[in-house]
């Protein structure tokens, strides 16, 4: 998928579960710190990628991106897989429990964002034909649906006409929905 279609699948994801989950008490610098972080997650998996949306808005990322590339054995490899997902959970929570300490935002709700936005990638990567090695370092990808012809081809049309606008449709439901809670939610803030 591209990037755009992730940052939107990762904004959807946190919405549908801050919709179905809201927090109990959130502070606006820990809600906007997560809907930041959120779209961080959801494109940190392509960092193996020296070309990926994370690191061209990076100062000197194309650079570091090009750096790391040899270190994570190409495109979706270590980061699109559960190992990935455990390693960047803990450097992610290592990174946060650091730098919470000066920018006093609930911790485990911008991890949790984090890793929703990451989670969130892995899922829709699933859905092209490249298929997802979430197993790895066992050399096959999974993908759904099983047949390979079947799935998204990454920025074809169907991506662009269909799956983007999917999206934007499934957020404006889930929004429509659950539109009491995102108000109590606001209006949280405005106290």
């Amino acid at each position: 998928m591209m990037g755009r279609t992730h940052d939107l699948a990762s904004f959807t994801a946190l919405s549908y579960v801050v919709a179905t989950q809201p927090p109990q008490s959130i502070t606006l610098a820990t809600g906007i710190t997560s809907l930041l972080i959120c779209f961080v997650g959801g494109l940190t998996p392509d960092i193996d990628q020296p070309t990926a949306d994370l690191w061209r808005k990076l100062p000197a990322g194309s650079v570091i991106g090009r750096i790391f590339h040899p270190f994570l054995g190409g495109h979706r490899y270590i980061s699109h897989s559960i190992i990935g997902i455990l390693f960047f959970s803990w450097f992610s929570k290592f990174l946060l429990t650091r730098v919470g300490q000066v920018l006093l935002v609930d911790v485990n709700m911008v991890w949790s964002a984090f890793m929703i936005g990451y989670i969130s990638h892995l899922i829709m990567d699933s859905f092209t034909q490249e298929g997802v090695p979430w197993l790895f370092p066992i050399p096959f990808r999974f993908g759904f649906p099983p047949f390979k012809v079947l799935r998204i081809k990454t920025g074809g049309t169907f991506e662009k006409t269909v799956v983007f606008p999917g999206l934007l449709f499934l957020n404006g439901y889930i929004y429509y929905s659950f539109y009491n809670k995102f108000l109590d939610l606001f209006k949280h803030y405005l106290k």
